[in-house]
C-alpha cells in the first residue's frame, strides 16, 4: 500500500470503522475467555425464552420479570423468590455472587456480533436452550454456531420425539436437529451426537464413574445420576467430533458404546456444549399459575441440581479448567483465543481502540480467510491497540502463543520510527512482559507467523495486548491476523 490509510480506509471500509469506534475502550465479553479474572468478572448466562419454552405446561424460565430477573427480586433466597419452571436453578446460581442472568424474551432474535444488541451472544459466556419448540432461523442458526466456534458455552436442553408443545411442526429433538445439520457454519454433524427420536417413559439414568469430569465433580457437588420422564437419549459420533463423551447413560448402556447416552458434552472451535435429554430433571415444580409442573430438581433419585450447576459453571469457563477445549481437569489441549481469524467482522472478544479496525479491505489482504485486523497506517501521530484477556490453565506445560503478522510502510531506511510492542498484562495493566517490539523496519510483502512461549503463565489469567505507535508522518501499517494461544 502506497501513501497514509487515513482517506483509503475510511473510503473502502466506512461501516466497519464506525462498527470500531463503537467498540472504542469497550470490552465485548464473548465466552472465548469466560474464566479471565474470576474472581472480579460475573460469567454472564443468558437463558431463551424467544423458542416458545413457555408454550403448553412448560414454563422453561428463571423469571417472568424479563430481561432481567433482577427486576422481580433483587435479592433471591428460594425458588418462589423468582416466577418460573427453572427459577431454582436461576437462583443458586444468583446466589453464588458469580453469576450475571438475562432471558431473551419472547419475539427476541438470537444474534452474535449485533453490537447495538445488549442481549447478542458476544456479551454472554453461555446460552441455554431449555426445550426449545421453534426452530432457529438460518441466521439464528448461524450465530449460535459462531458464538459457541469463538469460545461460548452452549446448554441444550431436548425433551421426548413428538413434544411439539406449539404445533407448529417442531419439537426440541427436531430444533436440536436441525441446528447440528443446517447452521451454515460446520453441517457435518459438528459436535458428534445426534438426538435420538425416542419417547422414553421413565429410568434413572447414572452417572460415569472413575472420573474427574469437571460437570460431574464440580463445586456444586458430585452427580451420581439423574432422573428420566418421557425423555429421550442420544447416539454419539465420536468420528466426527472425538471431544464428544456421555456422562449420564440410559439403564443397560454404557459409555463403552455409543447409544444411550442422556447427557453428553462436547467441544466445537473454542467452545463447549452440554445437551441433556429432558426437560423434567430442571423443572422445580414452581411456576406461573395454569402449568402442570414436576418437581425433578429436588427428586431424590437423581442429583440433577448439582448437575446444571456444574454443567453452566464448565459451560461458563468458571471451573478453573481453562477456556474452551472441554477441560477434564488438569489440562486438556486446547486454543483459546476467541475470534482468531477476526472472521466474524468485529473485534468482540478481543477490546479495539477507536482508530484499530477490523478489515476485509484487498489493501491489506487477511492471511487467511477474509478478515484481519488493523493498526494504524495513517501516517500521523496515532496510538491503537488490540487486546484479549485468556486464562493459561494451571495444569498446561506449554502453551504457545502465535499470530501472523505483516507489516507495510511508507518510512524507509532501517530506522524505527513506527513501531508494534506484544505484550503480557495483568489484570492491574501493569506490564508483566514485552513479547516483541516490531517496527517499520520489519516491512514485507506477506505475513510471517511470530510465535511465543507463555508456559510461565500457566494458572493465571493475562491478558495480550498488541500497541501500534505511529509518528507524525509517513504510514506504517500493522496488520495481525489468525492469532491462537494453544496449551496443552
Amino acid at each position: 500500500m502506497t501513501g497514509p490509510r487515513t482517506t483509503l480506509r475510511r473510503r473502502t471500509l466506512g461501516a466497519a470503522t464506525i462498527l470500531a469506534a463503537a467498540l472504542a475502550g469497550t470490552v465485548l465479553p464473548a465466552a472465548a475467555t469466560p474464566a479471565a479474572a474470576a474472581t472480579t468478572t460475573r460469567h454472564r448466562v443468558l437463558f431463551d425464552n424467544s423458542k416458545a419454552e413457555t408454550a403448553g405446561n412448560a414454563d422453561w424460565i428463571i423469571s417472568t420479570s424479563q430481561p432481567d430477573p433482577l427486576a422481580q427480586n433483587p435479592s433471591p433466597s428460594s425458588e418462589t423468590s423468582w416466577t418460573g419452571a427453572l427459577s431454582s436453578w436461576g437462583v443458586a446460581l444468583q446466589k453464588t455472587g458469580a453469576y450475571s442472568l438475562k432471558t431473551l424474551p419472547s419475539g427476541s432474535t438470537i444474534t452474535y456480533g449485533n453490537t447495538s444488541n445488549a442481549l447478542d451472544l458476544s456479551n454472554f459466556d453461555t446460552f441455554v436452550l431449555p426445550e426449545p419448540n421453534i426452530r432457529l432461523s438460518s441466521a439464528e442458526k448461524t450465530a449460535v454456531m459462531k458464538f459457541v466456534q469463538n469460545g461460548g458455552g452452549l446448554f441444550l436442553i431436548s425433551d421426548h420425539n413428538q413434544s411439539d408443545r406449539n404445533n407448529d411442526g417442531y419439537d426440541s429433538p427436531a430444533v436440536i436437529n436441525d441446528l447440528m445439520t443446517s447452521n451454515g457454519v460446520d453441517n457435518t454433524d459438528p459436535f458428534g451426537f445426534s438426538v435420538d427420536l425416542l419417547n422414553i417413559t421413565t429410568d434413572n439414568p447414572r452417572a460415569v464413574t472413575g472420573t474427574s469430569d469437571p460437570v460431574l465433580n464440580g463445586s456444586f457437588g458430585t452427580v451420581t445420576g439423574s432422573i428420566l420422564r418421557n425423555g429421550t437419549t442420544f447416539t454419539l459420533k465420536p468420528a466426527d467430533n472425538p471431544a464428544v463423551k456421555g456422562l449420564l447413560w440410559r439403564t443397560g448402556y454404557s459409555s463403552s458404546g455409543t447409544t444411550g447416552a442422556f447427557f453428553a458434552t462436547s467441544t466445537f472451535g473454542s467452545g463447549r456444549v452440554a445437551v441433556w435429554g429432558d426437560s423434567s430433571p430442571v423443572d422445580d415444580g414452581t411456576g406461573q399459575s395454569g402449568n402442570t409442573l414436576y418437581d425433578g430438581w429436588n427428586d431424590p433419585a437423581g442429583t440433577d441440581a448439582a448437575l446444571a450447576l456444574n454443567a453452566t459453571e464448565w459451560l461458563s469457563g468458571a471451573s478453573g479448567t481453562g477456556t474452551g477445549g472441554g477441560g477434564t481437569g488438569g489440562c486438556t489441549a486446547a486454543q483459546l483465543i476467541g475470534n482468531p481469524g477476526f472472521e466474524t467482522g468485529t473485534a468482540a472478544p478481543w477490546t479495539a481502540s477507536s482508530t484499530a479496525i477490523v478489515s476485509n479491505s484487498s489493501s491489506e489482504p487477511a492471511r487467511t480467510g477474509s478478515w484481519d485486523a488493523w493498526l494504524d497506517g495513517y501516517g500521523s501521530a496515532t496510538t491503537d491497540t488490540l487486546a484479549q484477556t485468556v486464562s493459561v490453565p494451571a495444569g498446561c506445560t506449554s502453551a504457545s502463543f502465535s499470530f501472523g503478522l505483516h507489516v507495510d510502510t511508507a518510512e524507509t531506511g532501517s530506522t524505527a520510527y513506527d513501531t508494534l510492542k506484544v505484550q503480557v498484562v495483568n489484570g492491574s495493566g501493569t506490564v508483566l512482559s514485552t513479547l516483541a517490539t516490531y517496527s517499520n523496519a520489519n516491512a514485507a510483502s506477506g505475513y510471517t507467523v511470530r510465535s511465543f512461549d507463555l508456559s510461565a503463565y500457566a494458572g493465571q489469567t493475562v491478558t495480550l495486548r498488541f500497541t501500534g505507535t505511529e509518528d507524525s508522518s509517513l504510514q506504517t501499517s500493522f496488520v495481525v491476523d489468525d492469532a491462537a494461544l494453544n496449551v496443552g
